[in-house]
């Protein structure tokens, strides 16, 4: 699961509990904090918790940097980390934060929850249509950005899309990963979603299968097509599919990335893939 969910001793109650944390990816300092707590909070969201009762942050500073540019990014970094948490209901209460060699950046999300006020990723039926929330290509589109800047990178590349092409998609994916779940939560329990995950580092393909292999009733997941950031196909294509992308195990940044099952529309079919 998504998450850990422990069963208190005072009735009926479970804790929800969920951490998580990586290395930048994008180069706005305050952008990176919102999509690490946007990461975070996508756990409790893949199981349609909407509210969230307790947020911890986690920062290594990195032992690299000089005192002026520490002073102006850690904080940026801290405020687009609150300002998230804020926008989902919450408040980061406190944390850690050490020196390191590498600059990361997480959390831990807490909440206390009764049994109807979270979905477990197990019942999916025969009938349920498997819904994705954001176009795919995120990790593709934040390494063509990087690549920008680096020619023998960008040579390979540059006959299948243009350097606005690749900002318009950087900027996309940025955005994309720094939105909340939060609604699409609130939907699940709308319309009696059965199960579902949040779609990170093992990609698409890892999480349908780990979420497949977690039902309680024999069901195939059938993936009809898959929406994904404009040029990001032509992309990973001329890298030489370095990056899996139609293949389905790219990695993404669930800010609001996520496969959910329920009874939405096609129910003449097994499962249908939208977005």
């Amino acid at each position: 699961m998504d998450c850990c969910v422990i069963p208190l001793r005072h009735g009926g109650l479970s804790l929800v509990q969920t951490t998580d944390f990586f290395y930048p990816l994008v180069e706005d300092p305050y952008m990176m904090g919102r999509i690490a707590c946007a990461n975070v909070l996508s756990d409790l969201y893949a199981m349609g918790i909407t509210e969230c009762d307790n947020m911890l942050m986690l920062l290594s500073v990195s032992q690299k940097m000089n005192d002026k540019d520490r002073e102006k990014v850690m904080p940026l970094m801290i405020r687009g980390f609150r300002d998230a948490a804020e926008e989902g209901g919450t408040s980061v209460t406190g944390g850690q934060t050490v020196i390191n060699p590498w600059i990361i950046v997480g959390g831990v999300a807490s909440v206390v929850c009764q049994p109807n006020e979270f979905i477990m990723p197990d019942g999916a039926v025969p009938g349920d249509v498997l819904v994705l929330t954001k176009p795919l290509g995120t990790q593709v589109a934040v390494n063509a950005h990087q690549w920008l800047e680096q020619p023998d990178r960008w040579n390979k590349i540059k006959l299948v899309v243009t350097k606005e092409e690749v900002k318009e998609a950087y900027q996309e994916a940025m955005f994309s990963m720094a939105t909340l779940n939060r609604t699409a939560a609130g939907l699940m329990h709308k319309f009696q979603a059965h199960a579902a995950t949040d779609v990170t580092g093992f990609g698409l393909l890892g999480h349908a299968n780990n979420l497949a292999a977690q039902q309680r009733n024999e069901v195939a997941f059938v993936i009809h097509n898959l929406p994904i950031i404009a040029k990001m196909t032509a992309v990973s294509k001329a890298c030489g599919n370095v990056f899996n992308l139609v293949q389905g195990t790219s990695a993404e940044t669930s800010g609001r990335n996520r496969e959910r099952t329920g009874r939405l529309i096609y129910k003449d079919k097994m499962l249908q893939f939208s977005l």
